[in-house]
């Protein structure tokens, strides 16, 4: 059974929306992957839950893809962060089909456990391809959430305006504040 998506930010590309299976809350950190039914929430919000498992051997290939791409988002010129998320990757392969559309691809996987994961691997691949620069963590030191800055000048800071963009400007305009008080109260 899947709950509601309890997580406050959703819907970046699948690679992203697993890193974001992580997040923080109220001072703890949270992780939507440490139970199955949240497991089950995460494959359904990307179209997933019919075509792969939601049992613990999907959930740990999940929990190991997530930190492949943690690490190469890290340090994207490290050797074993890029081993890591190979690692991931050998457990499925593209084949390529004719379909009545044309051509298309399609993945196959040994283990389906591995299917989720694989296609997460897959998509933050394509991200590196397509938009490396784009990727980002939120600027908001209390935030561990990331996104795509698909904004027009590539210059968002933040997860959710609305959310760590708000506290920010709330933060700024406090010491604004707490500083032109300070400055009046010398004078």
């Amino acid at each position: 059974m899947a709950l509601t998506d309890p997580r406050p930010f959703v819907g970046e590309p699948v690679a992203i929306d697993l890193l974001n299976t992580l997040w923080k809350a109220d001072g703890r950190r949270h992780d939507l992957l440490d139970s199955l039914p949240g497991l089950r929430t995460w494959l359904d919000g990307h179209g997933l839950g019919d075509r792969f498992p939601a049992d613990a051997p999907a959930a740990e290939a999940l929990v190991r893809t997530r930190s492949a791409i943690a690490a190469v988002f890290a340090d994207p010129r490290s050797p074993a962060a890029a081993k890591s998320l190979d690692e991931v990757l050998e457990h499925g392969r593209v084949r390529l089909v004719l379909t009545p559309e044309g051509p298309g691809e399609e993945a196959e996987f040994a283990d389906p456990a591995w299917g989720a994961a694989w296609l997460a691997a897959r998509d933050y691949l394509r991200l590196l391809d397509t938009a490396p620069d784009r990727i980002r963590r939120c600027a908001q030191p209390d935030c561990i959430r990331h996104f795509v800055d698909t904004s027009r000048n590539g210059t968002r800071r933040w997860c959710s305006m609305a959310l760590c963009g708000n506290r920010a400007k709330v933060a700024r305009h406090y010491v604004r504040n707490r500083e032109t008080r300070a400055g009046t109260a010398d004078t």
